[in-house]
């Protein structure tokens, strides 16, 4: 079934963009499940092309955005950073912080399967969504919703911390630094979510007193999270004088 324009309104106002194609969103939400459903004789795209267009204007976006906002970083960790944000978790956060999976259009099977809340189906329709951005009004729309949904959330995580190649070295570190006498430990606090959706909860402690929390995906992730986090808390090490 075709997206009621209630539907579309709400969707729009969500992602701070009002298209004036509105065929261009409805493609971006039609998983091929859908289209394969329909049959060949609906003319209606689903969201595969859009996605390969979706994922060379998000690096675009995010790249350009990288060598403005930090000129001092290597290519190295501009290009671990770019990796980072434009990642299938932090498309996935993005879908679930704009109730995307709400407006997908799923064939019977998928929908079955629990297709709304699958992270890579929910990235994939982010990336298709951009896309349908860029064709309807241009890079800068495109842009915009990109700096809007993505970027600016990443910045008021602790932008500083983008790129760094293992955020729990750093960590470790940075407590040794700050001469704490403990290593950082990690704590698993909870799992949550069906087997195709499951989300971790992981705690880092150190000194006996919880630093952080943070979810993710795998547990490597949300405890690369917490790491992060973590590092965003503390304060900076002391700097250390020449003698």
């Amino acid at each position: 079934m075709a997206m009621i324009e209630t539907e579309r309104r709400e969707l729009e106002t969500l992602l701070g963009y009002a298209f004036r194609e509105p065929q261009l969103l409805e493609s971006a939400l039609t998983h091929s499940s859908r289209r394969n459903e329909l049959g060949p004789e609906v003319a209606m795209e689903d969201n595969e092309r859009l996605e390969l267009l979706g994922d060379a204007v998000l690096g675009l976006v995010v790249t350009a955005q990288l060598l403005e906002s930090f000129p001092e970083w290597s290519v190295g960790r501009l290009n671990r950073a770019k990796g980072d944000l434009v990642s299938a978790p932090a498309l996935y956060a993005v879908a679930r912080r704009l109730d995307v999976g709400r407006y997908l259009q799923l064939g019977p099977g998928e929908e079955k399967t629990g297709g709304r809340e699958k992270p890579n189906l929910l990235a994939d329709a982010v990336e298709a969504l951009v896309a349908a951005i860029y064709q309807d009004g241009g890079q800068e729309a495109a842009a915009q919703f990109v700096r809007r949904t993505l970027w600016d959330e990443a910045v008021r995580n602790g932008a500083e911390h983008l790129g760094q190649a293992d955020p729990k070295s750093a960590l470790a570190d940075r407590l040794r630094d700050l001469g704490w006498q403990s290593t950082a430990d990690y704590r698993l606090v909870e799992t949550r979510g069906p087997d195709h959706c499951k989300r971790f909860l992981v705690e880092v402690y150190a000194e006996g007193r919880a630093l952080a929390a943070a979810e993710g995906l795998t547990k490597k992730s949300a405890e690369l999270a917490a790491a992060r986090l973590a590092l965003a808390q503390l304060p900076a090490a002391p700097a250390t004088r020449n003698s």
